[in-house]
């Protein structure tokens, strides 16, 4: 039986199909269509601004970080340029190979490996990361005939940091580091601007002048816009706006002066600040030990870390910013100043002194060579009798000596422009109430003021604040805040921007009794503690010798010297100012655990306001005499200061710095110039741009091997090879004298 086939209803089922197809293909069509629309009309401006992206890259262009100078025009920091070898990880199938294979070309150390592989882990894969910094000129030669072999490893020409004078004032120019993840967190509180400034920047301020003025001394970045083809490879530059250099910061620091302080102290440990009390300009900041900033700019190797760190003296302490330390009997102008102004006692009030103070059945001593007998204020002050002050500060109590004191920046930030300042102790009942835990240990017991009058007990305070006090004193109450840096000076205008130094508000002091202390001081030069050093003085003077515990004494202990650890022995202080008329300069001054004020440290104040008063530089016969402390008023002949040469400094490659501060100045500005051009010029040469450019040329010699330094930071990190920037060292904390109070052992 034949079956018939509708075909009307197969054509009708074969249109439908077609109209389908149809239908599918005019529907793909149309969003073929609509997805044109959208990136040829819609999106066009944005493709095109991206596509625009992809043809051009953006390249920051470094500034120079700007120059630091001495108050006389002395470059204490400057630039230059160098030749790093570098590797892309994101280029390099293997890194490790890679490096073991550059080995066999340029010397590659393990700390060298253990840097890479640091700052490996804090880059992005892309960036390019120096394996070797610092090339020789045949190093560079090797490579660039073998660089065929090395796809994502090449030679790029940077720009470092370098100090000339090394270990010489580091504590106030401190140092650069590269930026770690911790300061990358804090810049993401910065402006867009701020941060947009530092995109391409490695490198960071760390203590110091660099850390404290990194804004001026950075400078602004520049970009340079380069076409690039698909695969990324650079074609042409089209245009750039190049970097302002960082400005140049002049400091108010003598070096020469600076070096001579340094030398006097020898290999002793301790700080001195001189200040001008008219205008608050510190003129010299001395923290001994010190350290050679050089070798953190790129990483501080395993060994010298190592060095720094397990040493007693702690070069990296500032002793002057954050060392505190108890007064001692420099202490007592301030103290006898207090009663005057508080009307507690007047200059003429007698008080026998029979060498013993006697409080609840406790005695407080005086040491054993101090006469006794009817004792004024004037007397105690020039011979530094204790029982005088021990019955003092029964009378004015703890909370008016606080009271009195904190004023004249005792227990206070000075705002000194330098950062890490720490305020140290100047005790109250309120401060022992939040100090400690304890009932018993929160109340303040009578006993515990008698100490604070001889400057013990629990005051402990930097060199900077007793500096700053003496200032204040010595201008009858005029105040400033110390300023180390003194000018800024724009790099491109020439202009210079004074530092703030504007007034503080001044003490009300009546002048009568700020000048019986300058008097009292005055005699103290003349027939006190420290007669034997002043003598021959070509100026009038005022000052106090000051030796304070580092360790409290049992009751009835006796202290010699020669029986303790020398790291227990007494500090011995010195404060000053002059001329006596009209003070152009204060200090305070500190050589720890050195003895007797009047032995140590006096004799290195008389040398630095002979320094600056007279235009006298010591001999080197009495140099040696102040190391070993050894010397009263100067031996020898003294030779004229400002004939003096510079102290010896060394440039990156290990030549001599210029002598004449006008020269080094004007040389750092042409190399710092140079070293920018310099290294705009590697950057051409080593561009694809012109990829048939031979090796840009190496620098003249080798990396001097970096000078070692006797110690910094108690505290090591795990893994001191990686260190690059070690924190602020820990204020040594000394003992509270006040369980036990303790006698001021001063020799009259």
């Amino acid at each position: 039986m034949t079956e018939l086939k509708n075909l009307e209803q197969e054509l009708s089922r074969f249109r439908a199909r077609l109209w389908a197809a149809a239908g599918f293909v005019i529907f793909c069509f149309g969003l073929l269509v609509f997805r044109l629309y959208v990136l040829q009309i819609v999106r066009h401006d944005d493709l095109a601004t991206q596509a625009e992206n992809n043809r051009i890259a953006v390249v920051p262009i470094v500034p120079n970080r700007g120059l630091i100078v001495d108050r006389h025009g002395v470059v204490l920091a400057n630039n230059y340029s160098a030749y790093t070898l570098e590797i892309t990880p994101s280029k390099v199938n293997d890194v490790e190979g890679t490096i073991d294979a550059l080995s066999h070309i340029v010397e590659i150390q393990a700390r060298d490996r253990r840097r890479f592989k640091r700052l490996r882990e804090e880059s992005k894969s892309f960036e390019s990361i120096p394996i070797r910094t610092r090339l020789t000129d045949e190093e560079v030669a090797r490579f660039t005939a073998q660089r065929f072999r090395f796809p994502g490893v090449d030679i790029q020409a940077r720009l470092f940091r370098h100090y000339p004078y090394g270990e010489l004032a580091s504590h106030v120019l401190g140092y650069i580091g590269r930026i770690n993840q911790r300061e990358v967190d804090a810049m993401e509180d910065w402006s867009d601007e701020d941060q947009a400034n530092y995109r391409g920047t490695e490198h960071i301020g760390k203590l110091g002048i660099e850390q404290s003025y990194e804004r001026e001394l950075h400078g602004i970045t520049g970009f340079e816009e380069v076409e690039t083809s698909a695969g990324g490879r650079a074609v042409r530059r089209l245009r750039s706006n190049p970097a302002t250099p960082g400005n140049t910061v002049h400091l108010s620091i003598d070096i020469k002066l600076q070096a001579l302080i340094e030398c006097l102290y020898g290999d002793r440990r301790g700080a001195l600040v001189a200040i001008d009390p008219r205008n608050g300009e510190v003129l010299a900041f001395v923290s001994k030990p010190t350290f050679d900033p050089n070798l953190f700019v790129d990483g501080i190797d395993s060994e010298n870390w190592k060095e720094l760190n397990e040493s007693a003296d702690k070069p990296l302490l500032n002793r002057a910013l954050r060392g505190t330390y108890p007064p001692g009997s420099t202490y007592k102008p301030f103290m006898a100043l207090a009663a005057l102004n508080t009307g507690r006692r007047s200059p003429n009030a007698i008080i026998m002194d029979n060498g013993v103070y006697m409080f609840g059945g406790h005695r407080f001593r005086s040491p054993e060579n101090e006469r006794g007998g009817a004792m004024n204020m004037r007397r105690a002050i020039v011979e530094s009798r204790n029982v005088y002050l021990y019955s003092l500060a029964t009378d004015l109590g703890v909370d008016t000596i606080h009271d009195q004191m904190a004023p004249l920046g005792f227990g206070r930030l000075t705002g000194i422009d330098l950062k890490g300042e720490v305020t140290g102790i100047l005790p109250s009942t309120e401060w022992k109430r939040n100090a400690y835990k304890r009932a018993e240990q929160r109340r303040w017991y009578a006993g515990e003021t008698i100490s604070l009058g001889i400057g013990q007990g629990y005051n402990t305070f930097t060199m900077l604040q007793m500096a700053t006090a003496m200032a204040t004193v010595a201008s009858d109450g005029r105040r400033y805040q110390p300023r180390v840096v003194r000018e800024i000076e724009n790099v491109l205008t020439r202009e210079r921007r004074v530092s703030s130094n504007q007034a503080l508000a001044p003490l009300v002091y009546k002048p009568e009794h700020t000048a019986f202390i300058r008097e009292a001081m005055f005699g103290v030069t003349q027939e006190g503690t420290s007669t034997r050093v002043f003598l021959g003085a070509g100026y009038q003077s005022g000052g106090k010798t000051g030796t304070a515990q580092a360790v409290g004494l049992r009751q009835n202990e006796k202290y010699v010297a020669s029986k303790v650890d020398e790291y227990k022995r007494d500090h011995s202080l010195y404060e000053a100012f002059a001329p006596v008329d009209n003070p152009r300069v204060a200090l305070a001054v500190i050589v720890e655990n050195a003895g007797f004020g009047a032995e140590a440290a006096a004799p290195i104040a008389r040398r630095v306001l002979d320094y600056l008063l007279m235009d006298q530089y010591p001999s080197e016969e009495d140099i040696a005499a102040v190391q070993i402390g050894k010397a009263g008023s100067p031996l020898g002949v003294s030779r004229k200061a400002s004939a003096m040469p510079l102290p010896r400094g060394l440039d990156a490659f290990g030549a001599d710095v210029p002598n004449a501060p006008d020269s080094a100045a004007s040389a750092a500005s042409a190399a710092s110039v140079a070293s920018a051009a310099s290294a705009a010029a590697a950057r051409a040469a080593s561009s694809p741009v012109n990829a048939a450019a031979s090796a840009p040329r190496a620098v003249r010699r080798p990396w001097p091997a970096a000078a070692t330094s006797s110690g910094p930071s108690p505290s090591a990190p795990s893994d001191p090879a990686s260190v690059d920037a070690p924190a602020l060292a820990p204020v040594p904390r000394h003992p509270s004298n006040a369980a036990s109070p303790a006698a001021s052992r001063e020799q009259p």
